[in-house]
């Protein structure tokens, strides 16, 4: 596929990579200069970058219900912009190096809503915040028996309370258009249902 941009990572040179901080997160400081469109080279420019790893987030869908299963959880950082930081989300987890991400879509379907995934459609992926981390998070459709989901769950290891919920389709995009759900993954993965709908339920059903 061809690209409007005119650079690639041969165009930025990398000074120096130094180790900041190294806690639940770990960030570390990036100096380097890169190409400019006018020509030459910028001088040095320095950023703190997250280095979380990359992550998986997947949409259980029952194709015979129309209803989606969205998992409900504490996010301390959303206190900031929403007058409640319990979010509607997809399921998802870091993928720790792992390139399996299907297989970490289930096994995080379990821990976090106690569901076995039927067949699994993958849907695109994305950088997080390319100007403040590495992560790329990685999109999955699963098909799913929701009749009897529900409940809660979670590791109490890693300090999760998570309760589930199976919500009708229509009112999951109605969610959507209000604004109450907002979080990136479950807002592209809901966008990309409502996008292919018709194809999924073509093969599914």
């Amino acid at each position: 596929m061809s690209s409007i941009t005119c650079f690639d990572n041969q165009n930025v040179t990398v000074e120096s990579v130094e180790t900041v901080f190294n806690g639940f997160f770990k960030i570390q400081l990036y100096q380097f200069r890169h190409a400019l469109f006018a020509g030459g080279m910028s001088q040095t420019i320095c950023r703190e970058i997250l280095e979380r790893g990359h992550a998986v987030a997947v949409l259980p869908y029952d194709p015979k219900t129309d209803s989606v299963l969205l998992i409900e959880q504490i996010r301390i950082g959303a206190m900031a912009s929403r007058s409640s930081p319990w979010l509607l989300e997809c399921i998802a987890g870091m993928a720790e190096g792992s390139e399996q991400y299907e297989e970490v879509a289930r096994k995080e379907a379990l821990e976090e809503a106690g569901l076995e995934l039927g067949e699994l459609q993958y849907m695109t992926s994305y950088l997080s915040s390319p100007g403040g981390t590495t992560e790329r998070l990685y999109l999955y459709l699963a098909k799913a028996d929701l009749s009897q989901a529900g409940g809660i769950f979670g590791l109490e290891s890693e300090g999760e309370d998570i309760k589930s919920h199976v919500i009708p389709y229509a009112q999951a995009i109605d969610f959507l258009q209000s604004g109450e759900i907002d979080n990136a993954a479950t807002v592209i993965s809901l966008q990309w249902l409502a996008l292919n709908k018709d194809k999924v339920l073509a093969q599914w059903v």
